[in-house]
């Protein structure tokens, strides 16, 4: 068990998670819906599953280029912890767990799962194609709100798709920073990134200009909810956190990639969901 909670880095759910809370409280409070407390147990099942499926065939698409890479040599499937072919069996599993916990939730999101799925797994194939896949990385991530907003609604609104946005934005601004580990790796074998492609400097201009992006999202959804100096506290900590993130990694330092990456964007995300909700319970 400890392999494969390993293996799908689950404690990189905090990443994803905390925007699907937002979205479902957010669902609640705009269409004055019911709570119900299966229906969130459904909706944390399906990113459960999802994120299973998504990071357990990164890995198994990846086992050969991470056994070529001394930085990750040692994950499971290149180290002979975990088999190739029983990563798949998890990776199955998982997806027909989410496609079967998606269909009974509703129409729309039962139709949507499979979709779902092809986006998180098309993923792990796009660094042999295209730099873009820290785009790609992002939209994955921003299927959370948006399914977590469908699964209270049954439908999709415009401003929960700033929230996406926010998500798809703040997502690949960070991936270009952790990808600065494997410029020269990526550019040896021949696979597509920002950092790969362009300077480090040029990479971080790249990932700024994505974050500016995210907080402008983030923003504008923010004038749609409750007003309270709660709220705002919130968003100004997001931006703060983001700010220090590039202030801890620049063009001539880059040991903290690991804090930034992790810490601080694990921290960003549980701080602003925290502040949101909170100030949905209290002044909506």
């Amino acid at each position: 068990m400890k392999r494969y909670i390993s293996l799908v880095k689950f404690a990189h759910t905090i990443f994803a998670m905390p925007f699907a809370l937002m979205a479902f409280t957010y669902a609640l409070w705009s269409t004055e819906a019911e709570f119900s407390w299966w229906l969130l147990v459904q909706v944390v099942l399906c990113m459960v599953f999802a994120r299973n499926v998504a990071m357990g065939f990164n890995r198994w698409a990846d086992r050969d280029i991470d056994k070529e890479n001394p930085r990750t040599a040692d994950r499971e499937i290149p180290a002979g912890k975990i088999t190739p072919r029983n990563a798949m069996i998890f990776i199955v599993v998982n997806a027909v767990l989410f496609i079967a916990t998606a269909c009974t939730i509703n129409h729309l999101t039962a139709l949507l799962s499979p979709v779902a799925l092809a986006v998180i797994m098309f993923y792990s194939y796009c660094k042999r194609f295209t730099a873009l896949a820290h785009i790609v990385l992002g939209l994955s991530l921003a299927i959370a709100p948006a399914g977590a907003f469908i699964a209270v609604t049954g439908t999709l609104t415009w401003p929960v798709c700033l929230l996406s946005l926010l998500v798809l934005t703040w997502c690949g601004g960070f991936d270009i920073i952790y990808a600065l580990q494997d410029a020269e790796f990526d550019r040896q074998r021949g696979l597509h990134s920002i950092p790969s492609t362009f300077s480090v400097a040029t990479s971080l201009y790249i990932s700024i200009a994505l974050h500016c992006v995210s907080v402008a999202a983030l923003v504008a959804f923010a004038l749609i909810l409750p007003q309270s100096w709660v709220l705002w506290t919130g968003v100004a900590l997001f931006t703060a956190i983001l700010v220090a993130e590039h202030i801890l990694v620049t063009p001539k330092k880059q040991r903290s990639i690991g804090i930034a990456f992790g810490t601080l964007n694990g921290l960003a995300s549980l701080t602003l969901a925290a502040f949101v909700i909170a100030n949905i319970l209290i002044f909506g």
